[in-house]
This record gives structure tokens, C-alpha cells and sequence, in this order.
């Protein structure tokens, strides 16, 4: 079973093969430039290196969310554009379980607290558990105030692991406060295509249509939330 996955919800992307556990090829970039010029261009030489055509792969799958409302839309519409002609099933994962799944290689008890800075702040978060590289969902994705995921995380009483492009300010915040608290080194901290990947393969009974494939937003895009905050003030 092959499946090729993209990452595009921060500001890296990068995109994956990945083959019965077996990670055939991986293509990262964090140029700068926008996903909708290097996500395509990307997918298709790695593609190519690796001696993979489209019609090799079984499933296709990508970050729905939460993160960056531009990386979100530009990631599912690529998979959505990819997967039209064949009608290859797609496969919408969390962004934040598959940066959980990344860190199955790492011998570690306790709590998995995935998050990406939403600004503000705010972070996209879940909590996970690992034990000894089995990763068990214990909340489900949601947007946050640092001081709320505070609270959340002492419930727990137990180490906890930060990953994500927010894990720093997480860790930041979190200062003496909160025992046994650890930052992630960089290479299992931020979101790529290998843990989407990762995921797809144990969702493959969630595999929808290309046309039924849509991102997975926590809240209003900041346009939208500014709009609302002006009609409230009037």
C-alpha cells in the first residue's frame, strides 16, 4: 500500500511516499515562498526520484488542519487536484496527530502536548500519551489560551513532551510552574509528511472521495473574526 502525503499547514512543506512502514521518499522545503509555488513543482521530483507515478499510489493524504488557513487550503486543494483524474481516495489528517505520531521513535512515558502558535497567545493543541512509542489521543484538537492548556496539562500529573512550531512558547510559558517539562529536540518538534503518512495508514477506513475531502478549521479566519469584532463594537 502506497501513500503519498503532504504537509503544508505551517510554514515548511514537504510531502512523502510512504509504503508498509517504509518512509520510500521525502522532499522538505522552508524557503520562504508561498505553498502554491513549490508544493506541486516539489511533489512531482520527488515523485520522479523516487520512480513512483501517480497511478502507483493507493491512498493520498494530507494535513486538513488545524494550522495556517492559506497552508491548509493550499494542501487539500493540491491533494484534491491530484487525486481528481484517478479519483485516488484521500485521507484528511490531523495536523497535530501526525506530529504525535513522529515521536513513536522516541523512548519516552507521559504526555505528548502537540501545538502550533495560532498568535495571540493561542495555540492549536491535543494532547496525547506515549508510552514507550504507543500513541493514545487523550483530548481532541482545540484552540486554546496558553493559560487554558496550563490547566489542562496539570490535570494530568504526569511529564510532558512539547512538540510543534509552538512548543517553545508553550515551554516558555509553562517556565517552573509545571514539573518535569520538556522541549522536543527540532528534529521531532515541527510537523512534516512522514507523520502524515504515518497517520493515513491507520485511517485508511476513513479514505473519502476527492470531492468530499475538506479542511478542518478551529476557528474564523482572521479576516473573518476581525468583521465580526467591528459589528459587535457598533
Amino acid at each position: 500500500m502506497k501513500i503519498l502525503a503532504i504537509e503544508s499547514s505551517a510554514g515548511p512543506a514537504s510531502c512523502a511516499v510512504y509504503q508498509d512502514g517504509k518512509v520510500l521518499s521525502f522532499s522538505y522545503v522552508n524557503t520562504g515562498l508561498t505553498h502554491s509555488q513549490t508544493l506541486i513543482p516539489m511533489v512531482n521530483n520527488m515523485l520522479v526520484s523516487a520512480g513512483v507515478c501517480i497511478r502507483d499510489i493507493d491512498y493520498l493524504a494530507v494535513a486538513a488542519g488545524p494550522g495556517s488557513f492559506t497552508g491548509v487550503r493550499i494542501g487539500v486543494a493540491a491533494v484534491k487536484g491530484i487525486a481528481f483524474t484517478d479519483g485516488i481516495p484521500c485521507i484528511g489528517v490531523s495536523t497535530l496527530a501526525a506530529m504525535a505520531r513522529l515521536t513513536e521513535g522516541i523512548p519516552f512515558e507521559g504526555l505528548i502536548c502537540a501545538a502550533m502558535d495560532a498568535r495571540c497567545n493561542q495555540v492549536y493543541t491535543a494532547l496525547f500519551e506515549n508510552n514507550n512509542g504507543d500513541i493514545k489521543r487523550l483530548t481532541d484538537d482545540s484552540a486554546l489560551h496558553l493559560d487554558e492548556l496550563k490547566k489542562q496539562v496539570e490535570l494530568y500529573k504526569k511529564r510532558v513532551l512539547f512538540i510543534g512550531d509552538g512548543a517553545q512558547l508553550c515551554y516558555n510559558a509553562f517556565g517552573l510552574s509545571v514539573p518535569n517539562v520538556y522541549l522536543a529536540p527540532p528534529d521531532f518538534r515541527y510537523q512534516n509528511a512522514i507523520g502524515v503518512a504515518i497517520e493515513a495508514a491507520k485511517m485508511t477506513d476513513c479514505a473519502v472521495p476527492p470531492d468530499r475531502l475538506m479542511p478542518t478549521y478551529l476557528r474564523l479566519p482572521q479576516a473573518e473574526r476581525e468583521l465580526k469584532r467591528r459589528q459587535w463594537e457598533q
